[in-house]
């Protein structure tokens, strides 16, 4: 069993099985501890079995409630109505089963490093979910069951380009039942995107493709798109449904060429697949520019695309798409105005794509600052006046809190200075950024070199050493030829895991990376002739193509590998949004699995995946560098439950209960990340059933 909690471990270890009663243990203690140590060790065993008896009955009664879109609701609060898990039997929580799909590369053989990272939906008893290898599987939820599969026979799976292949989710649509619903050849529907750049539209009962939709089941999304390589653009968060259309977006390839795949946004009929709007994100007006490439497509090239999770808000048909970069990220010089709506969220149409509003996050943004957060829908009488609103979580440590229905913030949003030294020559900075009020950035200050770390003094000196060859001026110091520290780094902040919200007690939970990055421009004519493992910050090194510079950038560590500043390097935070208060800040993660024993410390460890938030007042995460799903108290941000799991958990966990007599399930996918170990687990936790103690 994978399951690590101090009680299961001490039940598992020290019950002695083949004996019962008093003389049963007294003969097991005097042979594990000897006569000398007998009374100490009879105290210790005698408190560990304390918890070896018969688990306490959980409540039949309460909620019941599935998972039926990535965000829990297509507003993406991650919230639950659940509580038969609470904190007081979280730590009772068991393996209740584990499913291994068998799609997992190391990217050593013939196919690319893969990520498990997909967030499961869960709708009339069946779990729904997406392998790296694009396979769609349908499951039981109650046992775990195979009930169909799905083989798209992706054809991009090798291992070229720098992303290791992923799914983040599917979408579910249900058709009404009205007159000719009859003739659906799929009256309920999955839509999954593919590193192929299709989407699919399979019927939920079987999995078989629905031959209505597109060609056979399939829409290209290459067409109007103009030549890219396969790992240059496809969708790795799942579509959104609204109505009858299903939406999409995409990843683009960042930092390659100005004349990279549009961004465009596009929705198809969901029973048809017939395009029914796209949203090219130019600016309103625009004509393109003779110095920056058009592209071959029917779209505009290079403009800012939509690779994160997106919401919807059924009542007013709205979809909210946060927006990443113009190509190419971190030189705005060339764009010549077609970063309008680069790196903010965007409110559409559902029906005809129409911006009806945006609100931009960083203007100009030159450092890779993309949205990359699901906007989350929340509404609450203490907050913003009760307006329906938009909580938008950034990489920066910024949560921006907005009207839903006209984008103008709920809190005052300042416009700072911001620093403009070390630019290159003829780059377009902008001198102020947004920063919010309500709650204020939650990500420390400046590094400079007298706040240096180390596990050593080696260590710290080897940092105070690179910090004071770096410009460093604060968050958003521009890009320079010198090296710029970035703080927080492009990876966050807040990543792709967004944020939790609990729309009773009015709290926001989001995790973050402290990681600092270096960014630096190389000359086109430098670049030519780089020797790459001669690079200081080796991590990325980018092309460019299109502009005068190449980009290097990489993480601030020490010669040892330490970060250069001090603990925590992985956050959860919890956030008071009547207040915009920050109640707790506690590290997230351990350096476990990173480091060898015995230096496995709780700094906080960089992490990508989400929290989730239940009625019962949990807060529940993976993400991590290590291999554990953890549960927080949510009033005052204490660890009070981790599970070992058998790969890193980089995705979002679901909570679903199926009935009034059944368990509340806890399930999270275990597949690994870039720096850990690819795997392939799907794995679910429930309360016990009740079992009988030692002595009876």
């Amino acid at each position: 069993m994978f399951v690590e909690n101090a009680d299961s471990e001490a039940c598992t270890i020290l019950s002695p099985a083949p004996m019962a009663g008093r003389a049963g243990h007294k003969a097991f203690i005097h042979s594990f501890c000897g006569w000398a140590f007998y009374l100490l060790c009879a105290l210790v065993v005698a408190s560990l079995l304390a918890g070896c008896g018969p688990k306490p009955e959980f409540s039949r009664s309460g909620p019941i409630a599935e998972w039926p879109a990535y965000g829990g609701d297509p507003g993406g609060m991650k919230y639950s109505p659940l509580d038969q898990v609470r904190p007081e039997n979280v730590n009772d929580l068991e393996v209740a089963w584990i499913y291994h799909h068998g799609d997992f590369s190391d990217g050593e053989g013939e196919f690319a490093r893969t990520s498990f990272q997909a967030t499961p939906l869960v709708v009339d008893g069946t779990i729904y979910f997406c392998t790296a290898f694009a396979r769609v599987i349908a499951l039981e939820a109650a046992t775990g069951r195979e009930k169909w599969t799905f083989d798209p026979d992706l054809k991009a799976r090798r291992g070229e380009g720098p992303y290791p292949l992923t799914c983040r989710g599917v979408a579910y649509w249900s058709g009404p039942e009205t007159a000719g619903s009859e003739s659906l050849t799929c009256k309920a529907r999955i839509l999954t995107g593919t590193r192929d750049s299709e989407l699919i539209a399979l019927d939920a009962a079987t999995g078989r493709p629905c031959s209505d939709f597109g060609v056979d089941g399939r829409v290209s999304l290459r067409e109007g798109m103009g030549s890219a390589e396969p790992w240059e653009y496809y969708p790795t968060s799942p579509p959104v449904v609204v109505g009858e259309v299903v939406v999409v977006g995409a990843l683009v390839a960042d930092q390659l060429r100005v004349d990279a795949p549009s961004g465009v946004v596009r929705a198809f009929d969901v029973v048809t697949g017939e395009l029914k709007w796209a949203w090219d994100p130019v600016p309103p007006n625009w004509k393109p520019n003779p110095a920056r490439p058009a592209g071959k497509g029917r779209y505009q090239a290079g403009t800012p695309n939509v690779w994160a999770p997106m919401s919807v808000d059924t009542q007013r048909g709205l979809v909210f798409v946060p927006t990443g970069n113009p190509a190419t990220d971190s030189y705005a010089a060339g764009r010549h105005g077609l970063d309008y709506f680069g790196s903010s969220v965007v409110a559409l149409d559902a029906k005809t794509g129409v911006r009806i509003w945006h609100f931009q996050t960083v203007h100009h943004d030159v450092w890779d600052y993309d949205v990359a957060s699901q906007p989350a829908l929340f509404q609450s009488a203490q907050v913003g006046g009760g307006r329906p609103a938009v909580a938008q979580a950034t990489k920066m440590g910024h949560i921006f809190l907005l009207d839903r229905e006209t984008g103008d913030p709920l809190y005052p949003v300042e416009e700072r200075s911001v620093p403009q030294g070390g630019a290159v020559p003829g780059e377009s900075l902008s001198r102020t950024q947004p920063f919010p009020t309500h709650p204020p950035p939650l990500q420390p200050g400046q590094i400079t070199a007298e706040t240096a770390w180390g596990f050593t003094p080696f260590d710290r000196s080897d940092c105070r050493e690179r910090i004071k060859g770096l410009r460093s001026e604060g968050i958003f110091t521009p890009p320079s030829l010198q090296g710029s520290i970035q703080f927080p780094g492009s990876a966050g902040g807040a990543n792709w895991g967004g944020v939790a919200i609990d729309p009773v007690r009015d709290r926001l939970y989001v995790n973050q990376n402290r990681m600092p990055m270096v960014v630096r421009l190389i000359p086109r004519n430098e670049f030519a002739g780089l020797d790459p493992g001669s690079v200081v910050y080796p991590d990325e090194l980018y092309p460019a193509r299109g502009t005068p510079y190449a980009v290097q950038r990489g993480s601030l560590l020490s010669a040892f590998g330490a970060p250069c500043i001090a603990p925590p390097w992985g956050t959860l935070t919890s956030v008071d949004l009547r207040t915009g208060e920050v109640l707790w800040e506690v590290p997230l993660g351990t350096t476990r699995d990173q480091a060898p024993f015995p230096l496995w410390f709780s700094f906080g460890a960089p992490n990508l995946g989400g929290p989730i938030a239940t009625a019962s007042g949990l807060v529940i995460i993976g993400a991590t560098t290590d291999r554990y799903i953890r549960a927080f108290e949510a009033e005052t941000g204490e660890e009070i439950w981790r599970a070992r799991l058998p790969f890193t958990a980089n995705a979002t966990p679901v909570t679903y209960r199926l009935d009034s007599s059944g368990r509340q399930f806890v399930v999270i996918s275990s597949g690994g990340h870039g720096w850990s170990e690819p795997g392939d687990a799907l794995v679910a936790f429930a309360l016990p059933e009740p079992r009988r103690s030692l002595s009876d």
